[in-house]
C-alpha cells in the first residue's frame, strides 16, 4: 500500500526539482549582520533610526502598566482598542482622507478589499504589473477582471511589442461591450487599480492621467481608481504622505492603501476610504473579521513612525535618499557608458530613478547578485516568475542611511562583475572558428553547416 504522505513529498519534490532546474527555487536565507543593505524596502532608515527607538521604548514603559503584548483576538470580537480606532482617525487625517480602516499586512489590506468590494457584475481593471495580493484578492472576488499595459494610459503610450491595451482603450472597450448600456448609465462599477509605485521596476504611476482617463470614460462616477501606495509611503510627496496627496487628488481617489512595513520600518496597513465603505469592509473584509487584531507594541510603533513624520523629521533623512538616489544613477550611467555592454547582459534605464528602487537588468542576475553580496553588499536577484520573460534583474534599494562610500563600493562590485564578464566572453569569442567572407546565399548555408559540423 502506498504511503500518501511519501507519495505527496514525491510530487513536491518533483516539483522543486523541476523549479530548481530552471533556477527558480526559493529559499529562505538569512542576511550577515555585517552587510550593507541595498535590499529592503525600508527607503528612509526609520526601523533602525536611534531617535524612534528611544521614542518607541519611552511611549511602552509609560504605558507599561496599561497594555498586553497581544490582542487576542480580531477587531469584531475582543481585540479592538481605543487606540486602535484614535490611530486610524490620526493616520486618516494626516493622509487627508475621512476615514481608514487598519489591516495586519498589505496583503491582507489587498486581498479583504478586493475580495469584497466588487459586486456581481462589476469589473476590476488593472495595471499588469500590479501586486500579487490584488491578484488573490480578484480571484477570491465577483467581479470580471481585465489588465492593461503598464502605465499606459492611452493607446500613444503603448510599445508595439506590448500584447496589452491601453486603459482608456480597455475602458472604451467596456462602455462598447454587450454590459455597455449598463456601465455607461452606472449601473455596473468599474474598478481601477494601480500602485504609486512599483515595486520592481521603482517607476510611478502616471496618476493624474489615470484619474482623468477614468473620470472622461464614467461621467456618472462609476469608475473608482484604488492606489496601492505601499513603496510610496514615507517618502514621497509632502512628509512622505504618498502620491495621491503630492497630486491633491485627495477627492477623487475611492480607496488608497498605505503600508508601514516599508518606508515607515513597522509593519500593518490601512485602507483610506469613506465612513461607509469602512463600515462595509468591517461587514464584509474577511481577512480583516476572522484574523486577530494588532497589539499594542505594532500599533505605538506605527504611531511613533507617523509622529516622526508629522513633526518633519525626516526630512533630512528624504533628502539625503535623494541626493543618493541621483549620485548612484551617474554611478551607474558612467559604468554603462565605458562597457557599453550587450542589454542582456546588463542595462540600467536611461532615465534617472523616479524612486529608491533601481532595476540593475541582467539575464545573469543570479550572478550578479552574488558577485556582489561576496563583495559585502546584498542586493538580490529577482527572476522569472516574480518578473516577466525576459526581464530578470538585481534589485537595487537605496535608504536614507547608505553612505556615498558604501554606494561607490557597491557599483565598484558591479563594475568588476561586469569587466569579469566581458572579459570571458571575448575569449568565448575568440575560441569560435573564423568564418570566412561569402558572397551568395548558398554559400552563406554551406559556411553555416560547415561551422556547426565542427562544433
Amino acid at each position: 500500500m502506498v504511503n500518501p504522505k511519501t507519495s505527496l513529498d514525491d510530487t513536491y519534490k518533483s516539483l522543486l526539482t523541476r523549479r530548481d532546474a530552471h533556477n527558480r527555487l526559493r529559499r529562505l536565507t538569512l542576511r550577515d549582520p555585517g552587510i550593507v543593505d541595498f535590499s529592503s524596502n525600508g527607503y528612509l532608515s526609520l526601523s533602525t533610526h536611534p531617535n524612534i527607538k528611544d521614542a518607541y521604548i519611552s511611549q511602552l514603559q509609560k504605558s507599561h502598566h496599561e497594555f498586553s503584548l497581544g490582542s487576542c483576538g480580531s477587531r469584531l470580537l475582543d481585540g479592538n482598542t481605543v487606540m486602535a480606532e484614535k490611530l486610524e482617525l490620526d493616520i486618516a487625517a494626516f493622509h487627508r482622507a475621512p476615514a481608514g480602516l487598519l489591516f495586519n499586512s498589505g496583503f491582507e489590506a489587498n486581498t479583504g478589499l478586493f475580495s469584497c468590494a466588487p459586486q456581481p457584475g462589476d469589473y476590476v481593471v488593472y495595471d499588469e504589473l500590479i501586486h500579487a495580493s490584488v491578484h488573490d484578492g480578484m480571484r477570491l472576488s465577483r467581479a470580471r477582471t481585465i489588465p492593461f499595459a503598464h502605465n499606459c494610459v492611452r493607446k500613444a503610450d503603448v510599445s508595439s511589442s506590448s500584447e496589452l491595451k491601453s486603459l482608456d482603450e480597455v475602458l472604451v472597450a467596456l462602455t462598447n461591450g454587450k454590459d455597455g448600456a449598463k456601465v455607461t448609465s452606472g449601473l455596473r462599477n468599474v474598478f481601477i487599480a494601480v500602485e504609486g509605485v512599483y515595486s520592481m521596476d521603482g517607476d510611478v504611476a502616471p496618476l493624474k492621467n489615470i484619474v482623468e482617463c477614468v473620470e472622461t470614460r464614467f461621467p456618472c462616477g462609476n469608475g473608482h481608481v484604488i492606489v496601492d501606495e505601499a513603496h510610496s509611503t514615507g517618502w514621497l510627496g509632502d512628509r512622505g504622505r504618498g502620491l495621491v496627496s503630492q497630486l491633491g487628488l485627495e477627492g477623487r481617489i475611492w480607496a488608497r492603501l498605505h503600508t508601514f512595513g516599508k518606508a515607515m520600518g513597522c509593519a500593518g496597513a490601512i485602507i483610506l476610504c469613506t465612513p461607509t465603505t469602512r463600515a462595509y469592509l468591517i461587514n464584509y473584509a474577511r481577512s480583516l473579521i476572522y484574523t486577530t487584531a494588532m497589539g499594542f507594541p505594532m500599533l505605538t510603533a506605527i504611531q511613533t513612525a507617523y509622529n516622526y513624520l508629522e513633526a518633519g523629521h525626516a526630512d533630512s533623512l528624504l533628502e539625503s535618499l535623494l541626493t543618493l538616489m541621483d549620485e548612484t544613477f551617474q554611478l551607474l550611467l558612467s559604468i554603462s557608458h565605458k562597457y557599453n555592454p550587450p542589454p542582456h547582459l546588463f542595462r540600467i534605464n536611461s532615465a534617472p530613478p523616479e524612486s529608491p528602487i533601481i532595476p540593475l537588468f541582467s539575464g545573469q542576475a543570479r550572478s550578479l547578485a552574488t558577485h556582489c553580496q561576496q563583495r559585502g553588499y546584498m542586493v538580490r536577484p529577482i527572476v522569472a516568475p516574480t518578473v516577466p520573460d525576459g526581464s530578470d534583474r538585481v534589485r537595487l534599494c537605496l535608504h536614507a542611511a547608505n553612505t556615498n562610500a558604501e554606494v561607490r563600493g557597491l557599483c565598484m562590485a558591479i563594475e568588476e562583475w561586469l569587466q569579469t564578464q566581458l572579459t570571458e566572453d571575448a575569449a568565448a569569442k575568440s575560441d569560435l572558428i573564423p568564418v570566412p567572407a561569402v558572397t551568395s546565399p548558398q554559400g552563406y548555408e554551406a559556411v553555416l553547416i560547415s561551422s556547426v559540423s565542427k562544433l
